[in-house]
């Protein structure tokens, strides 16, 4: 039986890379985030229109963790209020990627006074585990016991990683909380090697991994890469699960760092052109369906209409014709008529008391990166 590989002592952080492997892809990385980043600025109220990728976001990175819900799925949940008949398993998979969304909210709203630091940290990940599974395992707070990573119901000789011992963890959560401020010959590099240490301490009982991979667009706004933290990277993860936890047990196991960089600048090359294609995607979506709403309703409320779909690409009937931005009666005639030009994609059919919940289907293919509604 392999032993564990154990956390890295007293190598972070990294005194020696391979800057030849490294320069090819560095450059690369930089202009992929710079150009993602020019059409950011250059969509009106990105937050908004790009708010479906965010939960796209969530969903991939809780399932790199195991988490089984689908976008739609989440949306659909959130139409009704959390009063979907749901499988007991599926309501909590959804409700731990609402906590993904609710966290990252409150690590930005804390970024706008605070530095990257660890009580944003501590905060993020309150917010993740609260009330979700997880929730007992000490939201906010760090480990006070070992931790290790392997087969559910291995033994720490059965692990496969274990991570720094809990009386070393302040410490070493310092000398991270140093490093990820410093100024370094490149961010870029400097995200690699702060997301692999993070992932690498697991501070946490829970939670690590997604609240690692939610650092990434926090330090790219932070620290001026990208004008908001809206960057999606959980996508080349998930699709490279194998890989990525290679490369990060290979730091610890082979003091690797230059092979791990490697990994996560392709990572950002790759999420960096298919997020800008799907934010130009979006936004083209945003101009052709006012277009298409205003030709089709002559509606006064046609922009309001529009920007209700963006935000809520799933929803209750009455949600959209009891829009405070409308009058019922209004909303009512533009919902038929983008029913009858099939807009939607009807999720539930109306019964009784209860509205139909329809699905903006463009939109939500384009999130999901192929024809799923």
């Amino acid at each position: 039986m392999n032993k564990p590989v154990k956390y890295h002592s007293g190598k972070f952080p990294p005194t020696s890379l391979n800057w030849k492997k490294l320069i090819p892809l560095i450059g690369p990385a930089n202009a992929a985030v710079a150009r993602y980043d020019g059409l950011l600025n250059a969509i009106p109220n990105s937050a908004v229109l790009l708010s479906p990728l965010m939960t796209q976001e969530a969903v991939l990175s809780s399932r790199i963790e195991g988490t089984q819900a689908t976008m739609g799925e989440v949306l659909e949940f959130e139409a009704e209020s959390g009063k979907a008949d749901i499988a007991e398993e599926k309501r909590k998979d959804i409700e731990e990627i609402i906590n993904y969304r609710k966290a990252m909210r409150r690590a930005e709203d804390l970024l706008r006074e605070l530095p990257l630091c660890q009580r944003v940290i501590k905060e993020a990940h309150a917010v993740l585990l609260e009330g979700v599974r997880g929730h007992n395992k000490s939201p906010g707070e760090y480990r006070k016991i070992p931790n290790w990573i392997g087969p559910p119901g291995c033994s720490i000789e059965e692990a496969r990683y274990v991570p720094v011992e809990a009386d070393a963890l302040p410490e070493a959560m310092s000398a991270w909380e140093r490093y990820i401020n410093e100024d370094e010959p490149d961010r870029l590099v400097q995200l690699a090697v702060m997301h692999a240490e993070f992932e690498a301490i697991h501070p946490f009982l829970d939670g690590n991994g997604r609240l690692g991979r939610m650092l990434v667009p926090l330090f790219l706004a932070k620290n001026g890469l990208l004008s908001e933290p809206m960057f999606y990277i959980s996508a080349f993860f998930e699709s490279h699960r194998d890989e990525y936890y290679d490369r990060l047990l290979a730091v610890s196991s082979d003091n690797d760092w230059t092979g791990w960089i490697a990994f996560f600048l392709k990572s950002v090359i790759e999420q960096a052109r298919e997020n800008q294609s799907k934010a130009q995607a979006i936004g083209s979506l945003f101009e052709d369906t006012l277009h298409r709403i205003n030709e089709l309703t002559r509606s006064q409320y046609a922009v309001h209409a529009t920007r209700f779909l963006f935000e809520r690409p799933v929803f209750k009937a009455s949600d959209f014709y009891n829009n405070p931005n409308m009058t019922p009666e209004s909303g009512r005639r533009i919902l038929n008529l983008l029913k009858e030009n099939k807009f939607f994609r009807e999720l539930r059919p109306s019964r009784g008391r209860r509205p139909a919940i329809l699905a903006f289907r463009k939109l939500l293919n384009i999130t999901e990166g192929r024809e799923v509604f």
